[in-house]
């Protein structure tokens, strides 16, 4: 079996990358090989803050190691918050006073379009490969649902009429920006020699 080291400490992005991984691949945590939950992503965009994160782990562990960063792109706030999603109302990272900082800026504007996008990028002894995915859809005027993690309850994606919140498990990662990105890095690991 072979072993890939998930670079988040965010428990939400764990469990979902777990049910998208084949079997056959044996998914550690970063409290599995002792290190630290927050690893440092300074980059200016979502591509070099994967990176940065999964380059940082490999140089520590030499395991193969997967990191993402996901951004949360508001047209009428000209595409903030955007790779600082997760600081967005603080460096406390809190989901609840981000979505409610969104909100109040949003308050009274009609065009509430966003996209979700992540970039995973995934590092190994070999070199290093990113996967891209993008999902388009709008922001709520108040939090729906009680599932998922981060803005999941006020980002609502188009042809939908649920958040990704009020959606199951398997339906967000079905037409999710990461289910997207998660399905290019398994086609990848796919096609690699065993």
């Amino acid at each position: 079996m072979e072993k890939l080291l998930l670079c988040t400490g965010n428990q939400g992005k764990v469990l979902e990358l777990k049910a998208l991984l084949p079997k056959g691949i044996e998914p550690l945590s970063l409290a599995d090989v002792g290190l630290p939950a927050d690893l440092p992503e300074t980059g200016a965009t979502l591509e070099a803050n994967a990176l940065q994160k999964a380059r940082f782990a490999h140089e520590r562990t030499g395991l193969v190691c997967v990191a993402d960063d996901t951004g949360l792109e508001v047209d009428a706030l000209a595409g903030a918050p955007g790779v600082h999603s997760a600081r967005y109302a603080g460096d406390a990272k809190v989901p609840m006073l981000n979505m409610a900082k969104l909100l109040e800026e949003l308050r009274g504007k009609e065009d509430r379009r966003a996209r979700f996008r992540t970039v995973i990028a995934l590092v190994a002894s070999t070199g290093s490969h990113t996967f891209s995915g993008s999902v388009e859809g709008e922001i709520t005027e108040e939090l729906l649902g009680s599932g998922g993690f981060g803005y999941d309850p006020v980002f609502r994606p188009m042809g939908s009429e649920l958040t990704f919140a009020q959606m199951d498990g398997s339906a967000k990662n079905g037409i999710s920006h990461r289910g997207i990105a998660v399905r290019q890095l398994v086609a990848y690991l796919r096609a690699l020699p065993r």
